[in-house]
């Protein structure tokens, strides 16, 4: 099959579907990877072919960040940044899945990749990295508290997909005006409908992080987290080398793509804590650009495969985003997330859920004396042990493989149904 894969957002939108992408070629699927320019290197260096999507993720992040955790900020922020690129968007998205036989979308494409693949009468699939479009009472919508009801809990889940369906009629209409483009219908993809299988829903976490719910229909599969194989291949610098061998291990504190306005706050808040622990540390600056000079305690660097460097850390420091939640879970040590906005919270508390980190702390919440009290609570042997345990269950786990059985038999399924189709 020709495979188009959509994805847009930061880093950890887009590495997931590196490995995905690389196993379905290794079936002999021919993928196209499309995603935001700046991640183009990243892809080709996996030689996956890249097919480019307008917009800067770090806008869009820095404006989830000024939105912090107010759900409704959150989707006017969302929206506002699609209408901006919705044009070119919508062109580039039809050039790359021009020549497809399956299209994968997530959830910043739901809805146009899914009108699209109707308009071409070829099957989609839609991947999560987090849950959305599956209604449950287990736990709320994302970006909101748990409401310690059944009932209320699935509610919200209703109610977030009609927002994200009516903002996305919007966004579409108002796109449409200013680019002079023809009228379009457009299709929700979790739909029953007669003429067509429901859109099926891939889940790319671990089943022992956030089990499927009973709730859901057969549709709502958990794969298990896409990761590459451990590798060994990458090589450090001098100056990582000689910092990771010249005293304990550290750890690690990333933050990765968040680009935060009171970012220097931050950053001598986790130092003074990580003084006061006599902890040393490898600070990744990500897309913050936080620099300082390098010490024997501190070692700043702008980004390091994770797979390769948590693995050397007794303990690590995030955001709680979905792509750093994973990499922390699968190196199995202690997780602390101080989340920022968006899915981050809900993270957060699962990995305080499954006992692998302490509860998190909101970043705007954060401060040296509790950071001091929770890098003390995940130094207990405790949360050390749940971390290697749930580590090692991961690593066992094969959601790349997982996730090709399930698209290639959704292919043959759709395949025979509009045959059956045709022959009526």
């Amino acid at each position: 099959m020709k495979i188009t894969i959509l994805t847009y957002g930061s880093r950890g939108d887009v590495q997931p579907f590196l490995p995905l992408a690389r196993g379905l070629m290794n079936r002999g699927h021919q993928v196209i990877l499309a995603a935001p320019q700046r991640f183009e290197n990243l892809i080709t260096e996996h030689e996956i072919q890249f097919a480019l999507l307008a917009g800067d993720p770090e806008d869009l992040s820095r404006r989830l960040n000024d939105s912090g955790y107010n759900f409704f900020k959150m989707i006017r922020e969302l929206m506002s940044h699609a209408i901006e690129i919705g044009a070119q968007v919508l062109q580039q998205t039809e050039e790359a899945c021009k020549d497809a036989d399956l299209i994968i979308h997530t959830f910043t494409h739901a809805v146009g990749a899914h009108t699209l693949a109707r308009e071409k009468n070829i099957p989609d699939i839609h991947i999560q990295l987090f849950p959305m479009f599956t209604p449950t009472g287990d736990y709320p919508n994302i970006a909101l508290p748990d409401f310690k009801m059944r009932s209320l809990n699935r509610l919200s889940h209703r109610a977030s997909s009609a927002i994200t369906w009516w903002s996305s009629r919007l966004g579409f209409e108002q796109v449409r005006r200013r680019a002079g483009l023809p009228k379009r219908k457009l299709f929700w993809p979790f739909d029953d409908s007669p003429l067509r299988l429901r859109t099926p829903i891939l889940c790319a976490w671990s089943p022992g992080i956030l089990p499927p719910s009973e709730d859901w229909s057969s549709r709502i599969h958990v794969t298990g987290y896409y990761f590459f194989p451990m590798d060994d291949a990458y090589e450090p610098s001098i100056e990582l080398d000689s910092f990771l061998k010249d005293g304990k291990p550290p750890i690690c504190v990333t933050f990765g793509s968040m680009v935060n306005r009171n970012v220097e706050r931050i950053d001598q808040i986790v130092r003074e804590a990580l003084r006061q622990t006599n902890n040393r540390a490898v600070i990744l600056s990500g897309w913050s650009n936080i620099k300082h000079q390098s010490s024997n305690d501190f070692l700043y660097i702008e980004s390091i495969p994770h797979d390769w460097l948590l693995p050397r850390c007794k303990m690590v420091i995030h955001h709680g985003g979905a792509g750093t939640t994973s990499a922390g879970l699968r190196a199995g040590i202690p997780n602390i997330v101080i989340p920022f906005t968006a899915d981050q919270p809900f993270w957060g508390n699962r990995a305080h859920t499954v006992g692998v980190g302490p509860k998190p702390i909101l970043v705007n919440n954060l401060s040296v004396d509790k950071l001091i009290r929770t890098i003390v609570e995940a130094e207990k042997n405790v949360i050390r042990e749940h971390a290697q345990a749930v580590g090692q269950e991961i690593r066992s786990e094969d959601g790349v493989g997982n996730a090709i059985k399930l698209i290639e038999a959704y292919a043959l399924e759709f395949k025979a149904n509009a045959d059956s189709a045709i022959r009526k």
